[in-house]
């Protein structure tokens, strides 16, 4: 029960790893609002965890009045704000010379700015009760990936203001991120339900698997506790070690029983 009597707010909560932490928050004693643009996500959510103890709030994260609303009406019925979980976003396909503007634009809206909006918006009263902000980026934000320029740019952003943030407003507060890699989330089944991708993703999953969404959450919920209480400006990374993966070939499976001998080789080279 490390957040009992403390009010969290998780943006994107309505599925995936959204939802995954409103659970575990809940659970662990929180009153948790529950912030979503699908109405139908929210209540659903809502509903599981009890609506009498909790709040749901439908939510446009390009709005940003809504984005104040949200906040308002947090501090209205609960008084207090413990910690934001800023987890809303949307995902991109397409190259620099085939996205518009308006596309690029949309991203970085959903993806970076309201994350700053709501950090803007929460920060003076998290400050208060010596809160935290842990904003979900990806392993994305990393390194680049074939096709996802835009998504590329905007995860890499909220790494850095991540960071921006940890230090202009510590020690009253803590700003961290988590970093997800391939997660079975709804938004994710075209990858995780596709065989043929999941073939493509086999050399570079480590641990067989892609993600469950609670195991990311825990990653979340950990950050914004007391236990991470000397943790800040940090990426904690999810992704079962696909991001220690160089991109080089399995030697061990290409090479086989000839292994041995280029460990040869290179040790007369030495």
């Amino acid at each position: 029960m490390r957040f009992r009597n403390k009010t969290v707010v998780v943006t994107g909560g309505g599925s995936g790893i959204g939802e995954a932490a409103v659970r575990r928050f809940a659970a662990e004693g929180a009153r948790v609002v529950v912030a979503d643009i699908r109405p139908e996500a929210m209540e659903r959510v809502l509903a599981a965890i009890g609506p009498q103890r909790h709040l749901g709030l439908v939510v446009d994260m390009e709005d940003m009045a809504a984005i104040e609303r949200m906040i308002a009406v947090t501090l209205t019925r609960f008084r207090r704000l413990d910690v934001l979980v800023n987890n809303a976003g949307m995902g991109s396909f397409g190259r620099v010379t085939e996205i518009d503007m308006d596309h690029w634009r949309q991203v970085q809206r959903v993806d970076v700015e309201s994350v700053f909006w709501a950090s803007r918006l929460a920060i003076p009263h998290l400050e208060k009760v010596g809160g935290s902000i842990v904003n979900v980026a990806s392993a994305s934000g990393m390194a680049a990936d074939y096709g996802f320029a835009a998504y590329n740019a905007a995860k890499a952003a909220v790494l850095n203001l991540t960071r921006a943030m940890a230090i202009d407003h510590a020690p009253a507060i803590r700003v961290n991120a988590v970093s997800p890699g391939l997660t079975a989330t709804p938004l994710a089944t075209g990858l995780t339900g596709n065989a043929e991708m999941m073939a493509a993703y086999e050399p570079v999953l480590a641990m067989g698997r892609p993600a469950d969404p609670g195991e990311v959450a825990a990653a979340i919920v950990f950050l914004a506790s007391a236990d991470a209480s000397y943790v800040n400006g940090h990426n904690l990374v999810v992704d079962g070690g696909m991001t220690a993966h160089t991109g080089q070939p399995n030697f061990t499976r290409l090479l086989g029983e000839n292994s041995h001998l280029v460990e040869a080789e290179s040790a007369v080279k030495r």
